[in-house]
Order: structure tokens, then sequence, then C-alpha cells
């Protein structure tokens, strides 16, 4: 069965629109893990524009009463690696940054030796300094890229799913992605290293990719928190892990 994490980021950004201190991230967090889910998830930007330093303290010490992972999703700058490194959540999933993005829109580029070599540092720190922590590294199903990761001390690789999401939304062919997919998840089996999935997915839109077998974990995010306003978050919660239970 694969975990369903779930990501709360979106919880912090209705806060933030108005710098309260509800809705209340520890309350969001409780009832994801009350409801069916695997693991918690939130990204820790730069720009600080929905998480803060303080709601990682907080996230981190639900997870532990629930006996479940904290994913830390970050960038490579300096003091988020501190505050990672303080707080020593289960996993840590790298992932690229630009502040004048609306969301993170692709995978790293590791390809590029500056960011590689960025890379390999803070993957070295958070191993040395924190002790069991699982890494992964967001990026795209491309077999160039997928093979740079293998000299990064990682535990797992979350691919990129933005594009395959709306390609499904709009009713687009979804095949090339799957196949993409598929390949991503045979060459990374290969190497022993774990295959993750994340953005933009829908309960949807994660059916094909449940069905396919695919991915050993799931982040899901945005959507679940837009439901979340019809519906309330216990019943979205429980439903998605209900679509888990009947397709894996």
């Amino acid at each position: 069965m694969p975990r369903l994490g779930i990501n709360i980021d979106h919880v912090a950004t209705l806060r933030q629109a108005r710098g309260e201190s509800y809705p209340s991230l520890v309350g969001a967090a409780e009832m994801a893990l009350e409801n069916g889910a695997d693991q918690i998830t939130i990204h820790l930007r730069e720009d600080r524009r929905h998480i803060q330093d303080t709601d990682v303290i907080a996230i981190a010490l639900v997870t532990r009463k629930f006996g479940k992972p904290l994913n830390l999703e970050m960038g490579a700058a300096e003091d988020i690696l501190n505050i990672a490194i303080e707080v020593a959540p289960s996993w840590i999933c790298l992932v690229p940054e630009k502040r004048e993005e609306l969301t993170t829109e692709g995978g790293l580029n590791l390809l590029s030796d500056d960011i590689f070599s960025k890379l390999q540092g803070v993957c070295n720190q958070l191993k040395e300094k924190i002790k069991g922590v699982k890494i992964s590294l967001f990026l795209e199903a491309r077999e160039e890229i997928l093979m740079r990761a293998l000299d990064l001390r990682v535990d797992a690789v979350e691919i990129h799913t933005g594009e395959y999401a709306t390609d499904f939304l709009n009713g687009e062919d979804i095949s090339g992605h799957l196949s993409s997919f598929q390949k991503a998840k045979a060459f990374l089996d290969s190497k022993n290293i774990a295959c993750h999935a994340g953005h933009g997915l829908t309960n949807k839109s994660v059916l094909p990719l449940l069905k396919s077998g695919g991915f050993e974990e799931y982040n899901i995010g945005h959507w679940v928190v837009s439901e979340a306003v019809f519906l309330g978050l216990a019943r979205v919660v429980k439903d998605l892990r209900g679509v888990f239970d009947e397709n894996c």
C-alpha cells in the first residue's frame, strides 16, 4: 500500500492572507492524521509565503505524537538547512525555488554542475547531522537527470507530476506521462531508490497512478485544502484514504 502524504501548506496560505492565528496548522495536521494520512508534508520556503519556522517545530511535535513521519520540503538555502537540522524530520525533500513562481514549477536541474554541487553539500550535511534522516529529490522523470541522482546520498526521488495532472484535468492524452513514470520507477527500483510522486494531483488524477502501481508515496495538498472549503478537511482526507484503499 503506497503512503498518502497530506500537504497542509495552503492551510497556512489562508492564515497568512490575513496575518491571523487561524486556521490552525496543528489542528489541520492532527485532523489529517486522524483520518488516514500516513504522513504530513510541509514546504518551508525561503520567502516564508505560507509555512513559518515555528510551524515546522509545531508540526514535528504533532507527527511524533502520532508516530508518523514529517516530510519537510525545502530548498538549499543555509537558514532553511539549519532549521531542518534542528527539527530533524523523518524525511526531507529537496526542491527548487524561485521567488517569482506561484508554486514549484518543475524538478531540480541536476544537469547543472553548480546546482548538483550545492545539493551534494546539502545532502552530506543532512546525513551527517540528522540521525536516520531520509532524503528525496524532486525531479522530472528523465533518465539523464535520474542518473545524476545516483551520485547523491538520497533514499528516494519524488517525480514531478504537475504536467501530467494538468493534462489529465484538461482531457489530454496522458499515455506519454504514464510511460515515462513507469520507466523512471523501473530505473529507480534497479538502483534501490524509492519512487514517490507529487504536485497537482487530485482524487481523480491519482487513480491511473494508483492502478499502475507506479509509486510508493503520493503527496497531495492544494486539491485537498480546496475541497475542504466545501466538504471539510476530515471528510476529504478520509475519502481520499478510501480511494487509495480501493485502488491499490
